[in-house]
């Protein structure tokens, strides 16, 4: 069993506020052993199963936040941006299961930090009329590879944004949101035991998970927060402009639109 483990931090026990995502937060490397600790209780709960091979992907801003020293000595793990899959690279059809770790809500939703992508370019990403944050993106990139999501750990509101995408799936919810910057927290401990549990629990009915599967052709929206990020990434000749603060584009196929939605926020980015 081959097991992929695509790691966030927003959704980690004890991570609130941006001193704790941020690379130059003063909580940073205090988020970060949290979150490699997490990864290791994941890696714990699908060595136990029989996992014979987990891949982990640093899936969080610069995707250089896991410990290497620290991260469990049987799995390998990716690091380092930019990839061309982002949160998901790595992923391909020899992969059983997939695990989205420290997972968070979509911009517009309830949730602890929550965001799509980049909290300082995108509004909102519709996909044939569907509003989709990353949870939804990534598990419709692992379903192109015919992979199951098999858990969502996170918030309460990750949880169900998981739930609503992803009927059946297992989540661990190691914290629940107060508001955007607060939240009640499970000790460290308690949220490392549960997302093993949840590990376990998930791969014991990996027989009952289907993959993600969306159809095409998709027509893709991206809301900006502002007209000037649609201003610049303007230039990509594939959007075309519905308004001041709105691009949208045509295509066939699931991971060309990721990869153009991945575009356009880098274009838009470069802004900040």
């Amino acid at each position: 069993m081959k097991v992929f483990i695509s790691a966030d931090i927003e959704g980690v026990a004890g991570v609130v506020h941006r001193e704790h995502t941020a690379r130059d937060g003063r909580e940073h490397d205090r988020a970060r052993m949290l979150m490699t600790e997490e990864v290791n209780a994941c890696i714990e709960g699908a060595l136990s199963w029989g996992a014979t091979e987990v891949v982990v992907n640093d899936s969080h801003g610069t995707m250089r936040n896991l410990i290497p020293e620290a991260i469990h000595p049987e799995a390998e793990y990716i690091t380092g941006s930019p990839k061309i899959l982002a949160m998901m690279e790595g992923i391909n059809p020899e992969f059983d299961a997939a695990i989205f770790l420290g997972y968070h809500s979509r911009m517009g939703n309830d949730g602890i930090l929550n965001h799509t992508f980049h909290g300082g370019v995108i509004q909102n990403i519709r996909i044939n009329h569907r509003d989709m944050g990353e949870i939804a993106l990534n598990a419709g990139i692992a379903g192109v590879f015919g992979v199951p999501v098999v858990l969502v750990t996170g918030c309460q509101h990750a949880a169900g944004e998981a739930l609503e995408f992803i009927p059946n799936v297992e989540t661990a919810i190691v914290k629940h949101t107060i508001n955007r910057q607060s939240a009640k927290n499970l000790s460290p401990q308690k949220a490392r035991c549960l997302i093993k549990e949840k590990t376990i629990a998930s791969l014991s009915r990996l027989p009952t998970f289907q993959p993600v599967s969306l159809q095409g052709p998709f027509e893709v929206e991206i809301t900006y927060l502002h007209p000037g990020l649609a201003d610049a990434a303007g230039i990509l000749p594939i959007v075309e402009r519905v308004n001041q603060t709105t691009h949208r584009f045509e295509t066939d196929e699931f991971i060309t639109a990721f990869r153009y939605i991945r575009s356009l926020i880098a274009i838009a980015g470069a802004l900040n």
